[in-house]
């Protein structure tokens, strides 16, 4: 079960989740805590199980009805067991966006290449890193 966390932002539990969406970076997570408590328009979802917070899933709903995936972790222990996929699907069903968007770094472009999202290659800046842009669409295009 999803549950906001949002208010729970200080908590080491909370935290411990976010810094694995940032790969352990403390200026990332500083970053990403002040984001969730100032930005009334960020969400942040933790998947709960018996009493436990399994992973974490962070988004904000932008321009045309986007989903924008800002943050998404798993517990390592929990990792490979579908909670991962389970979060973006009740995010879903929470919000019926038209489509997801997320940016993110090679090994987790095939993460979300597995659960059916278009990656597309990039760079920020020549001759920068490749980053990944994820897209799932929601909905067929109708034709008139």
């Amino acid at each position: 079960m999803l549950i906001d966390v949002k208010p729970l932002i200080s908590s080491e539990e909370v935290q411990e989740l976010l810094e694995y969406a940032v790969h352990g970076d403390e200026e990332e997570l500083r970053l990403a805590m002040k984001q969730y408590a100032e930005d009334e328009a960020c969400k942040l979802l933790a998947y709960e199980e018996e009493g436990q917070y399994i992973g974490i899933i962070g988004y904000r709903k932008g321009e045309n009805d986007v989903l924008e995936l800002l943050h998404l972790a798993v517990h390592p222990e929990y990792r490979g067991l579908g909670y991962g996929r389970g979060m973006i699907l009740d995010a879903l069903v929470l919000e019926r966006p038209a489509a997801i968007l997320a940016e993110t770094d090679e090994d987790s472009a095939d993460f979300f290449r597995g659960i059916g999202f278009q990656v597309i290659s990039f760079t920020k800046f020549p001759g920068g890193p490749e980053y990944f842009r994820c897209i799932y669409e929601t909905e067929e295009n109708e034709e008139d």
